[in-house]
């Protein structure tokens, strides 16, 4: 950055420019127009914050009401939460998260991802869930023409998010081929992409919404392969993980991976950032609090720490000039939740009965009977699974279906229909891809 731009900046912006320019100048070249302008400003927030500590006597600094030397709140409001302290419910939260919730799920991230073992990247910053870490990751590092890589079998709100909210270009590579992941499709269409830009942000949805397909160990190993290569090849690469799903995974046909790509690519190369999104949201089936985290990991390892504190001051920023804060009552809750000696078990019997739905819907899905009607899409996690319909146009099917059985699907391309088998019981597996097969037959 020039020394014009850089005095046009605000200070603190500045300030942790240059930093960052220092500590991990790969890094900094892959921030957006925008998060380069990004800071966490020292206004009410950092004066609350030092107020708090200090403000032994009065302290009048922060926008709620208190009484009694909590905060101020109604018995209406409070009754239902009655093993609550209000103070773990109706004040802000501060702007990156309740520490000690942020703290909990760093440790469950290491649980749960031996690989990050060892391995330098930051606390997890908290979001209003993962569509709102998706904008804050967007923000943070994509301008206006940047190239967005994802597969072709896509969540529609990423489009929304990096086409209409950033400007940006989504490109895309089929997910499929050969029965799996398709790892020489994404490779090619990778270097090709790389060739064109110096940077490339690139978006990886496992398990995958809405195939519910998460690669096996062989073919995560083979996309960080294609990564690494691609950013020896002197491409920047930020790599967001949408984790939405992560931990679902129910093995079927073979064994699938069960760690995030995050673990594999913190610390992998200077030129690639890792960028990590998951959630309360499905993880534990609170998809009303919305409370989800944004994780960073960098590649340069020896100035990891300083490159995650920068980060997190400006991701701060952005969330302080986009929603403020997120629902401290949200956070209480989930951060309780981690602490529960139940959790584990109760996580695994909702997992167990998700699985059991899983495996049904694939016997049935794949009956010879249905073979004139759609072919199946690899799945083996998370809460969906697909078919390729034949001999009619997927919205025009939905439709059929809605208005003529009432069963509701979602069209997710022309010939693509995604099945939520995480609404459906067991015993309505059947009866679903019957009505399905009736409906594709009547309009053929």
């Amino acid at each position: 950055m020039t020394g014009s731009a850089q005095t046009s900046l605000n200070p603190i912006a500045a300030e942790l420019n240059q930093r960052l320019e220092s500590a991990a100048p790969e890094l900094f070249a892959m921030l957006s127009a925008y998060g380069r302008r990004l800071y966490f400003p020292k206004g009410i927030l950092s004066q609350s914050a030092e107020a708090k500590e200090k403000a032994h006597r009065f302290n009048a600094t922060i926008g709620i009401a208190t009484q009694g030397g909590g905060p101020m709140y109604l018995p209406s409001l409070h009754s239902p939460l009655a093993e609550l302290e209000p103070a773990d419910a109706y004040p802000y939260a501060p702007a990156a998260g309740r520490p000690g919730l942020r703290e909990r799920w760093r440790g469950k991230l290491l649980r749960e991802n031996p690989s990050l073992e060892g391995k330098h990247f930051g606390v997890p910053i908290v979001t209003a869930a993962i569509t709102h870490g998706l904008s804050l990751a967007s923000e943070l590092f994509v301008d206006p023409g940047d190239r967005v890589l994802m597969p072709d079998k896509l969540w529609g709100n990423y489009r929304m998010n990096f086409e209409v909210h950033r400007g940006a270009e989504i490109g895309t590579f089929p997910f499929f081929a050969a029965g799996g992941f398709n790892g020489p499709g994404f490779a090619q269409a990778l270097a090709e992409a790389g060739r064109e830009r110096e940077k490339l942000i690139v978006l990886l949805n496992f398990p995958n919404n809405p195939t519910g397909y998460m690669p096996t160990e062989a073919e995560a190993e083979g996309i960080v392969a294609a990564l690494l290569a691609q950013a020896e090849a002197g491409t920047r690469l930020v790599v967001i993980a949408d984790d939405a799903y992560f931990g679902l995974f129910y093995h079927l046909g073979s064994r699938s991976s069960t760690q995030s790509l995050f673990a594999a690519l913190t610390g992998l190369h200077p030129n690639l950032l890792a960028v990590k999104l998951d959630g309360a949201t499905k993880e534990l089936f609170a998809w009303g609090l919305r409370c989800g985290f944004i994780t960073f990991g960098p590649g340069r390892g020896e100035t990891a720490d300083e490159a995650c504190e920068i980060l997190e001051a400006k991701t701060k920023g952005a969330i302080r000039g986009g929603v403020s804060n997120i629902s401290q009552l949200s956070q209480t809750l989930v951060e309780r939740a981690l602490d529960s000696p139940d959790l584990d078990a109760e996580r695994g019997e909702k997992q167990a009965e998700l699985c059991a739905r899983a495996e049904r819907v694939a016997e049935v899905a794949a009956l010879p009977r249905y073979a004139e009607s759609w072919d199946v899409y690899p799945f083996n996690s998370g809460y969906f699974m697909c078919v390729r319909v034949k001999g009619v146009e997927a919205e025009k099917l939905r439709v059929h279906l809605l208005e003529q059985h009432g069963v509701g699907l979602i069209a997710t391309g022309a010939s693509d229909i995604r099945v939520a088998f995480s609404c459906l019981e067991v015993d309505q597996i059947d009866p679903l891809f019957e009505v399905l097969h009736q409906a594709i037959q009547e309009l053929v």
